[in-house]
């Protein structure tokens, strides 16, 4: 038996920029991604993939078609309910860290958390920072950390909500190949441990091969769609 899709894309459609410089990013995705496995999205630049991300992340609005994440359909939102629903649903981590610079690490993880009024922002962002071998490195500011630490604590905030979704946009892009292999290492065992949904985009066909799918994107469609029954959890392979 398999579980309900944590992701559902039908038909969609989005078109950026104006006039002239109107393009047609993504053109009738339809798509299917099971709760617990992970995805990787691949493909040339500008085939589409990073958008296709940011529409199943509710940061993009598609035009047409409809998406539903976690239970929820994204389109009739408002931008105020869509960054709520992120804030409970969505863990996000980019390839440029995105930490705000004048906050701490531990600061940087609770934000999310402080967002939704929890109270217990600050333990569960400690225990987190932890979680990422980072408990030495709490009260450093990301200047004063590596870019692996850096990345590190973006992938603790990404989880310290919690996330039915974990969306990474080239997670590995700006770092050594060692440091990016640690981060990969935790963001596998958190998915797999916390069986949260893992969507990633890349361009190392290594780390595509790591995901129990890979969905190959051209021109804004999809070109290729590959699961690996070995890597599914049984139920989903069932």
């Amino acid at each position: 038996m398999t579980n309900s899709p944590a992701i559902t894309l039908k038909n969609v459609h989005l078109t950026l920029g104006e006039g002239a410089g109107r393009v047609h990013i993504l053109k009738g995705i339809d798509l299917d991604i099971e709760q617990g496995t992970s995805v990787g999205l691949v493909g040339p630049s500008g085939s589409g993939k990073s958008t296709l991300l940011m529409v199943m992340a509710g940061l993009e609005r598609a035009d047409e078609g409809s998406v539903e994440v976690a239970g929820s359909q994204l389109g009739p939102l408002s931008e105020d309910q869509l960054a709520r629903f992120r804030g409970r649903n969505v863990g996000i981590i980019f390839q440029s860290f995105h930490l705000v610079p004048n906050m701490t690490a531990l600061e940087n993880v609770a934000v999310p958390l402080e967002l939704a009024g929890d109270s217990s922002a600050f333990e569960k962002a400690k225990a987190e920072l932890e979680a990422v071998g980072l408990g030495h490195r709490m009260h450093h500011y990301p200047a004063q950390m590596s870019g692996g630490e850096q990345q590190r604590v973006a992938v603790a905030r990404a989880l310290v909500v919690e996330p039915q979704i974990l969306i990474a946009d080239e997670p590995t892009g700006n770092l050594d190949e060692s440091t990016g292999a640690q981060i990969v290492e935790l963001m596998f065992s958190a998915q797999r441990d916390r069986k949260t949904t893992l969507v990633l985009v890349t361009h190392d066909p290594s780390l595509a091969e790591k995901c129990d799918r890979m969905i190959r994107m051209r021109s804004g469609e999809v070109e290729e769609d590959h699961a690996d029954s070995a890597h599914l959890p049984e139920e989903v392979s069932a």
